[in-house]
């Protein structure tokens, strides 16, 4: 199991800033750290951190796509 310490260092990207502007698709704390800048890329490239506990909400992303690449923790 990741160790909150873990979480707060970053396990492989930025831990982010508080995810306050999506909260109300997850259920505990979430972070949230936008990795590419650059308008050429045509999808959002971000890092999300679960707090251990936090899950997210089914929701639909409607303006493009979405690539899950999971770096660590447990779920189900």
């Amino acid at each position: 199991m990741v160790k909150n310490e873990n979480v707060k260092n970053g396990i492989v990207f930025p831990l982010g800033d508080r995810n306050d502007a999506y909260a109300q698709y997850f259920v505990g704390q979430s972070y949230l750290k936008g990795l590419v800048n650059d308008p050429a890329v045509n999808v959002g490239v971000s890092n999300v951190t679960f707090e251990p506990g936090c899950r997210n909400n089914w929701h639909i992303h409607h303006d493009g796509y979405q690539i899950l690449l999971v770096t660590g923790g447990e779920g189900w």
